[in-house]
């Protein structure tokens, strides 16, 4: 496979001065050809589209590993690859990827756990003193201890309510308006109607992981999972940032969480991963041949679904068959647990704040970065996988939403606690990149320190960093910017997003 590198003009910081590196993807290493039910006649640019700078270039291992997995994939469009690729040791592919496909869906272009997102709340008060700061962390701390208890905190129709109603489930549970759906992707919700609803969706997924999925609802622990305060440094676009109802000075909160258990046990029903949870994987030992083979309805079911789910890997299944409807069937259910998951903690840490820092709050935005999607691609329906990638569709995607049909979807582009962070919205050039944007750059701010591309920060400005390990906080000190504005200058130049408000961390969970 070789590659095409979309590039900025020759002036812009993402311009890629060497566009003639090339790519032979190995063959498949897993038999993948043997289920993918794709159209190989359908004429499409197998080229990845490699969103790049001169001096952040994709890994050409890193690159080797998606060639493989994808060479003999039925490709609606190019597949793209996007600031901040690096290749997670626990994960199959590569971060910041974004493949569509005709007929198959391929679990292993996202994460085993989908609908792991982010989300930015924004505050009607001023900058929190150090110790409304300290106050508001020590009850997340409290809220949400590590290691997690074993505490229940649904019952078992409430978590089957959470993979049929979503976010809907939560703004009823905990009493949110309404209008906050309107801030999450999808309205927080994919419909299970024309599935067959609950009925279908208890039919497959086992009762078993249900009741797992009371346990540590809402969570937010350690990792690369952070609660992080920042105030608005800088507005980039007043025209969005007004509609999105941000304004320089502001303190928000954003946090990054998971989609809670049922999405873990989702993935590692439906194929062998590398990632996921130990304990998930030990369960489904028993579960997954309870679950697959013993409903099994026909000799050749059973040898198919052995073939599927019980390999030491994790084959693409065709979307227009049996299975391919049971997939896409947990799938959704996954995303809406994942949905009500993220909502129950956002009600959770607006009441801290609010006895914190006695301020009111509001959603302004909540969006995965991992999930599966049937989208339009080109003109035609097509499965579209993102990994650690978040949607970023242009206003003209969001016809008929009362605010995104103005400012495009907003994309949280994070740095790190060492770094600005970025809120920015889809722009008209992201059909380009499947309408989507990296989830983060904090592989670019690494690279960039460890080159000496990046220095301290001239403005000495520094972020108290709360722990699960420490009673007390430290002081972390900044770096400039260079790292996460390259990440940011890439995806502006390509017209991919347009940049609103810089954000600046005060202090970090994590």
């Amino acid at each position: 496979m070789n590659l095409k590198f979309i590039a900025a003009d020759p002036s812009s910081p993402a311009h890629f001065d060497d566009p003639h590196r090339g790519l032979v993807a190995s063959p498949s290493h897993n038999g993948h050809h043997d289920h993918d039910g794709g159209d190989h006649h359908v004429h499409v640019d197998r080229h990845p589209r490699i969103f790049a700078s001169s001096d952040h270039r994709a890994s050409d291992r890193t690159l080797e590993v998606l060639g493989r997995e994808l060479k003999d994939a039925d490709l609606a469009a190019p597949p793209v690859v996007l600031p901040d690729f690096y290749h997670k040791h626990n994960m199959e592919m590569p971060s910041s990827i974004a493949v569509a496909t005709l007929n198959s869906i391929r679990p292993t272009l996202t994460s085993a756990s989908v609908n792991c997102g982010m989300a930015l709340i924004a505050f009607d008060a001023g900058r929190p003193s150090e110790d409304q700061i300290a106050r508001f962390y020590a009850s997340v701390k409290s809220a949400y201890p590590y290691p997690p208890t074993k505490r229940r905190d649904l019952t078992f129709d409430e978590a089957v309510q959470c993979a049929v109603d979503g976010a809907e489930f939560a703004v009823d549970r905990w009493d949110l308006d309404p209008d906050e759906l309107l801030r999450i992707e999808e309205g927080g919700k994919l419909d299970l109607d024309a599935f067959g609803g609950r009925e279908r969706v208890r039919e497959e997924i086992p009762w078993l992981l249900f009741h797992l999925s009371r346990m540590r609802f809402g969570t937010i622990g350690p990792s690369n999972h952070f609660v992080e305060l920042q105030e608005v440094e800088e507005v980039l676009d007043s025209d969005r940032a007004a509609r999105l109802g941000i304004q320089k000075g502001q303190v928000t909160l954003q946090f990054h969480a998971g989609g809670g258990v049922l999405t873990g046990a989702v993935g590692a029903l439906y194929g062998s991963r590398k990632g996921g949870n130990g304990m998930l994987k030990r369960i489904m030992r028993l579960q997954k041949p309870l679950h697959h083979l013993a409903g099994a309805r026909s000799l050749e079911e059973l040898r198919n679904r052995y073939a599927l789910y019980f390999s030491n890997d994790c084959p693409p299944i065709p979307r227009d068959s049996a299975e391919g409807e049971r997939l896409m069937i947990a799938n959704a259910a996954a995303m809406n647990y994942g949905f009500a998951f993220r909502l129950c903690a956002y009600s959770a840490l607006r009441r801290m704040a609010f006895d914190a820092f006695g301020s009111s709050s509001r959603l302004i935005v909540d969006s995965p970065h991992n999930s599966i999607y049937e989208e339009m691609v080109g003109g035609k329906k097509a499965i579209v996988h993102r990994h650690n990638s978040v949607r970023a569709y242009a206003a003209s995607r969001m016809a008929g939403h009362p605010i995104f049909s103005k400012t495009g979807q907003p994309v949280l582009v994070p740095g790190t606690n060492r770094t600005c962070s970025y809120l920015c919205a889809g722009s008209d050039g992201s059909d380009q990149a499947l309408s989507s944007a990296c989830h983060g750059t904090g592989s670019i701010i690494d690279d960039f320190a460890r080159r000496g591309l990046s220095e301290a920060d001239p403005e000495g400005h520094s972020t108290l960093r709360f722990s699960y390990k420490r009673t007390e906080p430290t002081v972390v000190h900044h770096l400039d910017n260079r790292g996460v504005d390259e990440g940011i200058a890439i995806l502006e130049s390509n017209d991919i997003v347009r940049p609103v408000a810089r954000l600046r961390p005060m202090a970090v969970l994590n």
